[in-house]
């Protein structure tokens, strides 16, 4: 069985001075906090057993926030990131939770929405014996790590911000690994920046072969959030399909349903702790129906 991972640390000093008293991860996409968004990713491929890692003085936020998962029909963990080591740490800090199992681990500020997305997702987790990333083209490539593929589309290569064009394929900020990936983990070097680098544990699994990778291409939307404008770019993105076609987007207790992991009694329950919200009118439509 896979586990999940949801990195919810870091300085967020793209939106100081918002983040200065704030995780980012809890700042609101429209009407959600941002982490439902990376958890709802979870919730569809069908991973009901999740660490958050986040800081010590976030901590509290996120336990107030989402509790044990009982909720959701899920089992949260919480792991505290003393401070950022890098995205790969992640897998050192998580080596108990995971105990040798494989994983799925997103960023805590990563948007991602498309049609049949969770079909890919699903049909991704099944292969537990493999890796696999999901890329994304981008505009301006020297503003992420990615991922060079070859004459015969295979890849070749990961690199972080490369000063020189390699390709647009950015490496998105979401990472189904194998059991092994504490241990590859372990053996890195820290960066010039004093981090390890996701980008060189899956140069790890790329020279050994064992990395998949898969093109989100036209029909999707990828944002990593971490900015002002992108968060209000996404925001915006939600409340225009929401509008438009009546559904929310990372309504985890929807999603929770679908999955068979809580009752209709179960959302009934949730939905009187929501106040007025729109987001408990949401939730009195699907469990009226």
């Amino acid at each position: 069985m896979r586990k999940g991972l949801v990195l919810a640390g870091g300085l967020g000093s793209r939106l100081h001075p918002v983040t200065l008293s704030v995780s980012k991860q809890l700042l609101p996409i429209y009407d959600k906090p941002t982490i439902y968004y990376s958890l709802s990713i979870l919730f569809l491929a069908k991973i009901s057993e999740i660490a958050i890692i986040t800081s010590k003085e976030h901590l509290g936020l996120y336990k107030n926030l989402l509790g044990d998962g009982k909720q959701f029909g899920v089992s949260f963990n919480y792991i505290v990131q003393e401070h950022p080591g890098g995205i790969a740490e992640a897998y050192i800090l998580a080596e108990d939770f995971l105990c040798g199992c494989p994983s799925a681990l997103i960023l805590g500020d990563n948007f991602f929405y498309g049609d049949e997305f969770k079909t890919k997702l699903l049909d991704t987790n099944s292969k537990y014996e493999r890796s696999s990333i999901f890329c994304y083209r981008v505009k301006h490539p020297e503003n992420f790590g990615i991922l060079e593929v070859d004459n015969q589309g295979q890849p070749r290569s990961i690199v972080e911000k490369p000063p020189h064009y390699l390709s647009d394929m950015a490496v998105t900020g979401l990472y189904f690994l194998d059991g092994t990936a504490s241990d590859r983990a372990k053996k890195l070097k820290p960066s010039a920046r004093g981090e390890l680098e996701i980008t060189s544990l899956l140069q790890c699994y790329l020279e050994d072969e064992q990395l998949d990778f898969e093109e989100l291409g036209r029909g999707y939307t990828w944002f990593d959030t971490g900015s002002a404008d992108n968060l209000l770019a996404v925001s915006n993105f939600v409340k225009a399909i929401q509008d438009r076609h009546g559904f929310q987007i990372a309504c985890l207790e929807e999603i929770a349903l679908h999955n068979g992991w809580i009752t209709h009694d179960s959302l009934i329950e949730s939905t009187l702790t929501m106040g007025k919200s729109a987001y408990r009118e949401y939730l009195e439509k699907i469990w009226n129906k």
